[in-house]
């Protein structure tokens, strides 16, 4: 029976929006993760079937299938294929699941799941020129289609949560995330520009704070709500990235001389209420753990994407989780979120966080525009 594993996962250091990577094209970035995958797995490119590429907004610099582009700018064989798919934020995570599920089948010896976003090249809703008010007319009298940022009120009122609670969270992340700096095997470390215009090596995510200011976080603006909570100190990053993970048939790997590090023990995507539509990470965690036969006291890692604190806090309660399991290096509050980079770059990071903590079982979920979420349950081998 074939049993898709993970056997190499990396990601650049995420940049901040104009900063170290400003003058670096997404299939650029890209294909430089992926030649930093190949060459730390020691396989061929060319025993590559697919790549398969979350990137969410799809035009420039990031249209006409940027996997593709980035296969060929990698040097890859002509004759490896990839595509590039549009989840939303869980897009490089749904690519794993892609890819993981054709090796699964049968159909793959060895797939990528990738992901690339350049939020400073490609600015959000680009591929669509503008906001919501460029969406059906008659799709918005039918859905009730709002900003994340007002959801993510919406989530803190339904939970009871507070500006000092939000706050705190974030703070924290960027703690965690500091304290872990020297942890993190899956980082590769890339070419960028500093603020003079000199070339550097971007060693660790740019947006990380080594100390956060309460009372200044306490004077950010609430751009949602005048009387709101949410703000861009509680709320991910916008940042710049890449990521890609190698899964292989097992057996086909071993014979290869490669070591499987994790296996897969489930993999869901569910939909959820659009106007929420960040908490369908919830619906998504209970469907994984079921599929699995688990509980969350069997997880030992947890890798929530901190798209705003109101929804990994209203996950932590409504789960009842342990929050010294979820996301202990940090989250995207700290570290940034490269869209289509994420849900590849979370999983690099949770196995990174299993192995230097000789932990079994990680759980990743992100939620997802209009109502959306995915998750992830592996096993480190």
């Amino acid at each position: 029976m074939r049993e898709a594993v993970i056997l190499e996962a990396v990601r650049t250091p995420y940049g901040r929006r104009g900063g170290a990577y400003r003058e670096v094209r997404p299939d650029a970035l890209l294909a430089f993760a992926l030649n930093g995958l190949m060459a730390r797995a020691g396989l061929d490119a060319s025993k590559v079937e697919d790549v398969i590429t979350g990137a969410v907004t799809q035009t420039g610099e990031q249209g006409a299938n940027v996997g593709r582009l980035a296969v060929l700018m990698a040097g890859f064989p002509a004759e490896v294929p990839a595509l590039s798919l549009n989840r939303m934020c869980g897009s490089g995570q749904q690519a794993v699941h892609f890819a993981s599920q054709g090796v699964d089948a049968g159909d793959l010896g060895y797939a990528i799941g990738c992901g690339v976003e350049s939020m400073t090249r490609v600015p959000m809703f680009s591929d669509i020129g503008g906001g919501f008010e460029r969406l059906n007319p008659e799709l918005l009298a039918r859905v009730d289609l709002i900003h994340q940022g007002e959801s993510a009120e919406r989530i803190a009122d339904a939970w009871d949560l507070t500006r000092e609670m939000l706050d705190a969270f974030a703070a924290e992340s960027h703690r965690r995330a500091e304290g872990s700096r020297h942890l993190h095997a899956e980082l590769l470390p890339a070419p960028g520009m500093d603020a003079g215009g000199q070339a550097i090596t971007l060693q660790h995510d740019e947006g990380v704070r080594g100390a956060v200011d309460p009372a200044r976080m306490a004077t950010l603006k609430t751009p949602f709500r005048d009387a709101g909570v949410v703000t861009a100190g509680n709320a991910s990053q916008i940042s710049d990235g890449a990521a890609a993970v190698l899964v292989g048939d097992r057996d086909i790997a071993v014979a290869d001389g490669l070591r499987p590090r994790a296996r897969f023990v489930a993999r869901v995507v569910v939909g959820d209420d659009p106007t929420m539509q960040l908490t369908g990470v919830i619906p998504a965690t209970r469907k994984a753990l079921a599929r699995a036969g688990m509980t969350l006291g069997d997880i030992d890692w947890i890798e929530i994407n901190e798209a705003f604190a109101s929804v990994a806090l209203a996950w932590t309660h409504e789960l009842g989780a342990d929050a010294a399991r979820v996301n202990p290096w940090g989250g995207a509050i700290a570290h940034g979120h490269p869209l289509g980079a994420s849900g590849a770059g979370l999983m690099a990071k949770m196995l990174s966080g299993l192995e230097a903590t000789g932990g079994t079982f990680g759980l990743q979920t992100m939620c997802i525009g209009h109502g959306m979420a995915t998750a992830t349950i592996i096993e480190r081998l």
